[in-house]
């Protein structure tokens, strides 16, 4: 039998060339993965825009059981409105937890957005606790606007 005896010194140093590759990327890999996981808890996250109402204008219908707000978003991101609240000086309080800005008017506040809040019987899904009430001259009432964001926007408004 003949053995052949072959020069092994060649193969080794590819393989141990080939090892080492594989193994600087792999940790390349670990690396990096920690590194997005530390510097993203450490940097801030972008930012997300502000709701910001303000009132324009008011008004009132004759049958004082309708008020008219005309807001302006001066905010970085669209607004929409989820729900209001309009309680009058003695604590009575009209509420619609479940509503949509009407077709008429975009779901969005832009500036100038005309946004109608009727109360007593002029608002049929609206919730009712204390007295009932119509917008009277010379009271003060509080309206309260929550957004889709969950944000809470108070105005206090005399008639």
């Amino acid at each position: 039998m003949l053995y052949r005896h072959y020069n092994r010194k060649g193969l080794d140093t590819i393989l141990a060339t080939l090892l080492l590759v594989v193994i600087v990327v792999v940790m390349t890999v670990i690396v990096y993965s920690w590194s997005q996981g530390v510097f993203g808890a450490i940097l801030p996250a972008p930012p997300t825009g502000r709701e910001i109402l303000t009132i324009e204008n008011q008004g009132f219908d004759t049958s004082n059981m309708k008020m008219t707000l005309y807001l302006r978003n001066t905010g970085s991101t669209p607004t929409t409105l989820a729900s209001y609240y309009i309680q009058d000086q003695n604590g009575n309080q009209y509420a619609r937890t479940s509503w949509t800005v009407p077709a008429a008017s975009p779901a969005s506040i832009v500036n100038g957005t005309g946004v109608f809040l009727p109360i007593n019987t002029a608002c049929s899904s609206c919730t009712h606790t204390g007295n009932s009430f119509t917008f009277q001259s010379g009271n003060s009432y509080t309206i309260t606007l929550i957004t889709q964001k969950n944000n809470q926007f108070s105005f206090t408004l005399i008639r």
